[in-house]
């Protein structure tokens, strides 16, 4: 049974190791996926021949909010319609407070906090005119538990939740849910930083007792994607394997 047959979206941040994963899965369900990327065009082309295609890549810095108002216009000059728009974009450039300086905050903020702002921004109007549309943004766990030396990513984080709850309050008479989704311990690249002796703590305190998967995320993405979710709007998602 496939979930999003003939449906359009767009997922920003489609390289990372969560974002492949939310793409190839959404294609496997009947989507047609445009993917935004930033660095990693190696990737991305890869990501265009394992998906025959069914997802295409678009190279844009979406903390300018010009490059948001061109992607949005191009694709829907291109396809006519925009269902679905997963704001997955995200960095990390972590460091304790009193040595963190003004460009880690401002990137850090930028990228993960006005992304989201200026792709839900332009998305908004085809999706007003549609009479329908769907927004799931990636937050994080520190969003809501905060964390040592992330005072940045935290707060990025946490913003995205509150813009969640107030898009989906402000466009839900107009059929456009919005919807969050936090992770918790997910093995990704991004995480590679971390000792092991970290990642023993954190598995210490989940109560399912490991790491999830980039597909733990996905799948929960397809979920707030497709109809079944046709009745939830403003929620926050917790994938964590139970650690809140």
């Amino acid at each position: 049974m496939k979930l999003l047959n003939n449906k359009l979206a767009i997922v920003t941040g489609g390289t990372g190791d969560i974002g492949e994963s939310i793409v190839k899965t959404f294609v496997k369900h009947g989507a047609t996926v445009i993917f935004t990327f930033f660095s990693s065009e190696k990737k991305a082309n890869q990501l265009e021949i394992d998906t025959n295609q069914y997802a295409i890549s678009y190279k844009k810095d979406l903390s300018n909010i010009d490059s948001a108002k061109t992607l949005i216009h191009d694709v829907i000059e291109k396809y006519g319609n925009l269902d679905i728009l997963v704001n997955n974009t995200g960095i990390i450039q972590d460091n304790l407070l009193i040595k963190m300086s003004e460009k880690e905050w401002d990137k850090v903020i930028k990228t993960n906090l006005y992304s989201v702002f200026n792709m839900t921004k332009y998305s908004i109007f085809p999706m007003i005119k549609q009479k329908r549309g769907n927004i799931i943004n990636i937050s994080s766990i520190i969003g809501l538990t905060g964390n040592i030396g992330q005072s940045n990513y935290a707060a990025s984080k946490a913003g995205i939740i509150g813009f969640t709850k107030s898009i989906s309050r402000e466009f839900g008479k107009k059929n456009i849910r919005c919807n969050a989704i936090s992770p918790g311990y997910i093995s990704t690249k991004m995480n590679t930083h971390l000792t092991d002796q970290i990642k023993k703590e954190w598995i210490r305190h989940i109560p399912l007792g490991k790491p999830g998967i980039p597909q733990d995320v996905a799948n929960c993405v397809l979920f707030l994607a497709s109809n079944l979710s046709s009745y939830i709007t403003g929620s926050v998602f917790n994938v964590n394997g139970g650690i809140i």
